[in-house]
């Protein structure tokens, strides 16, 4: 720097160091001029890409900003085709069938590819979706009739909600896992709700637990009242409880009751749904999934495990 305080000129035949000016490098959020200047393009390119859908980014009081970690992140995913692109994990709500299908996938991938599946139950799988830490959110959140409103109700309170896409895997059987010494009363659900039972509860924010708490309503049965033994953070985890004689009632699907050898009451259908961004419905690894769910070995399972209607499989139900 000369005496005067003002910046050196750059040495002959050396390009003049860069204005950072516009995008401190510690900068979280940019503005659309900052996000311009940082990926070379000019601004009308930037508000392309947000009405397309592309770039993350939020609008707050009339103005967009732009996360850099997300920004850097989508560079990463959209350079040659994505270097996660090798990469599907699932978070969400617990289903037999889905499970099954991810781990042949899993297997038959091997390590060219990371296939994963968690379950957290619906709220917390989106919101781990939101926050990009999962590609997949399986949900189910109350009866089958209703799906088409609730499921895009429920996820519009996520921010990244305009971005995703729901696709259906099916409608299942939901209803109550029993003991089997206690099949005398399946088929009677307020029977069974008025029983001095010993019950297993889901994590709040399951799609188990919520469609519990509104059959038990719709039922005049106070939850409150119920003996709760045990907390499940899934439904192989609940029926798992009962199997081993620790409980002798949970909220469940027909299917995990089938696993486990359990008896079973049905209270109602629901639909059970992927939600996920648009960028990773067109992953090979997601259209493989897709595939395998509609093979005849995935139906003939499902048959195996009772409680499906694979009708709607890969019917794109809700986009932003």
């Amino acid at each position: 720097m000369s005496q005067t305080g003002t910046p050196d000129a750059a040495p002959q035949g050396l390009p003049a160091p860069r204005d950072t000016a516009t995008c401190p490098p510690t900068q979280r959020f940019m503005s659309v001029r900052q996000v311009a200047d940082y990926l070379h393009c000019n601004e009308k390119k930037i508000y392309a890409l947000v009405s397309e859908g592309k770039i993350p980014g939020t609008k707050v009081t009339g103005k967009w900003l732009f996360p850099r970690d997300l920004v850097d992140q989508w560079l990463l995913e959209s350079s040659h085709g994505g270097i996660l692109t090798d990469r599907l994990i699932l978070a969400g709500s617990d289903d037999p069938l889905l499970r099954r299908v991810i781990m042949g996938l899993a297997d038959a991938t091997q390590a060219a590819a990371l296939v994963s599946y968690t379950t957290t139950g619906t709220k917390l799988g989106l919101s781990l979706l939101s926050n990009h830490r999962a590609d997949v959110c399986p949900i189910h959140w109350g009866p089958a009739a209703e799906s088409h409103l609730r499921h895009p109700a429920l996820i519009r309170h996520y921010p990244q909600a305009h971005h995703w896409v729901v696709v259906r895997i099916a409608r299942r059987e939901q209803g109550l896992m029993v003991a089997r010494r206690l099949t005398d009363a399946a088929g009677d659900a307020r029977e069974l709700l008025k029983r001095p039972l010993r019950w297993v509860f889901r994590q709040a924010g399951a799609g188990s637990q919520r469609f519990l708490q509104e059959s038990a309503a719709e039922l005049g049965i106070e939850l409150d009242a119920l003996r709760v033994v045990r907390r499940a953070y899934s439904e192989a985890d609940a029926a798992g409880w009962i199997a081993m004689d620790q409980a002798d009632i949970a909220p469940g699907a027909r299917s995990a009751a089938a696993e486990f050898g359990l008896g079973f009451t049905s209270v109602g259908w629901e639909a059970m749904d992927l939600v996920l961004p648009k960028g990773i419905y067109f992953r090979a690894l997601f259209q493989r999934l897709l595939d395998e769910l509609k093979s005849a070995d995935t139906r003939e399972l499902a048959r195996t495990l009772g409680g499906y209607d694979l009708s709607e499989l890969g019917k794109l139900i809700w986009a932003a």
